[in-house]
């Protein structure tokens, strides 16, 4: 556990493109709007992209690399986001650190991050390999996330074991491009289904949206003020973060939602506009 009061939180996945990096990016800044210090450690070294999900990508001049190497203070390599100055993000290094980083190297980073945090999330490299095992070595607690498809679960369930293993507590779930239509036809493993399967408290569910593909490709994450009015996942990446602080939320409920035409009529009438 680390010395520090910050907690460090391991954002974690089986298979890779679930949307692990665009919870981070998006939690990251949710925690900031609530007035917490919030750092996000980039460790996915062989493919770094939250530094391009935060449109931070053209301000980083030192990454984790140099810190541990001693070439810069951490000050000078942590990027603090312009419009949300309570995050920070430490950025990836070089992809031949995987050669030599250990998980010693790991929680010297997040516990030198977390002397000047509340929040410390770190991305972690989708799989079970090393890049796995030396991010979750700095980690307190962990939030697993997956989209419910089969091979997502079973691989997330993997990575479960081996957070058990490492006394990692509390393991939380946030299941992510839910489509309720599909889960009513049978078509996608329902929220009931994915829980019984993986056996984690449900910290969040996140509704399939296109903004969430123009958020990413223009680096500006939905939680920020402005972006995502509207938005389903923007409502629940707020919901995790506001869930994670302590707040009694509300899940949704897929079965209600509706989509397409329908909603469009029903947010309509109710506002009787049609």
């Amino acid at each position: 556990m680390n010395a520090t009061s910050a907690r460090t939180i391991l954002i974690c996945s089986g298979k890779g493109g679930v949307g692990k990096t665009t919870l981070t990016a998006n939690l990251g800044i949710a925690l900031a709007r609530q007035g917490a210090r919030t750092a996000v450690i980039d460790a996915d070294f062989g493919l770094r992209n939250l530094d391009l999900l935060l449109g931070l990508e053209n301000r980083i001049v030192y990454t984790a690399q140099e810190v541990l190497a001693g070439s810069c203070r951490l000050e000078q390599a942590l990027v603090k986001h312009k419009q949300e100055p309570n995050l920070a993000l430490l950025p990836a290094g070089n992809p031949r650190m995987l050669d030599w980083l250990k998980p010693e190297d790991m929680k010297t980073i997040a516990a030198q991050v977390g002397q000047q945090s509340d929040y410390v999330l770190i991305d972690c490299p989708a799989g079970v390999e090393g890049g796995f095992r030396n991010a979750a070595a700095a980690a307190e607690e962990a939030i697993v996330v997956t989209t419910p498809e089969l091979s997502a679960v079973r691989d997330a369930d993997r990575v479960i074991g081996l957070l058990n293993s490492q006394g990692i507590q509390p393991i939380q779930l946030v299941l992510n491009r839910v489509r309720p239509k599909m889960m009513a036809n049978q078509e996608m493993l329902t929220v009931q289904d994915v829980t019984d399967i993986l056996a984690l408290p449900l910290l969040g569910l996140v509704l399939e949206d296109e903004q969430v593909i123009v958020s990413t490709n223009r680096g500006e994450p939905l939680t920020l003020q402005g972006h995502g009015a509207g938005s389903p996942a923007a409502r629940a990446y707020i919901n995790v973060a506001r869930r994670l602080c302590g707040e009694d939320v509300p899940l949704v409920d897929p079965s209600k939602e509706r989509s397409g035409l329908r909603a469009k009529l029903g947010r309509l009438i109710s506002k009787n506009l049609f």
